[in-house]
């Protein structure tokens, strides 16, 4: 087979599986349909913190959780979630969501979209205004 042929087939199929996976919705961003699915993915990461109050933010991709040990937050990472603790976190509230610091060198920082309302009430509740 010609050399050009077979590069037009790979880079075809390629395209062609690309295509097919978009299509089929998997490769829409994870969010949360309720409370209880950021719970749960709370309780995957820290069994044995049980997570309080949860609020998801407007387009539930993302979810500050309140715990004993202070606030936390869930959010999506491709098909999974994750959740860290905030302890020590930095935040600062931006006109298009939050730039969180936080002290972990597996996830540094994070930019969350939020509306400005729920910048501001997540930065204070993360910096402990509100606990």
């Amino acid at each position: 087979m010609p050399l050009p042929i077979l590069f037009a087939l790979v880079v075809l199929g390629i395209a062609g599986v690309i295509a097919l996976v978009h299509l089929s919705g998997v490769s829409r961003p994870k969010t949360f349909d309720t409370e209880d699915d950021a719970r749960a993915a709370w309780a995957r990461e820290f069994p044995d913190l049980p997570a309080g109050t949860v609020t998801l933010t407007a387009k539930r991709a993302a979810a500050l959780v309140m715990t004993d040990d202070g606030p936390g937050l869930v959010w999506p990472m491709g098909a999974d979630s994750t959740a860290r603790l905030l302890r020590g976190a930095r935040a600062k509230a931006l006109p298009t969501g939050l730039d969180l610091r936080l002290p972990d060198s597996s996830a540094p920082r994070l930019r969350l979209i939020l509306t400005p309302q729920e910048a501001r009430a997540w930065a204070r509740v993360i910096e402990g205004g509100d606990r």
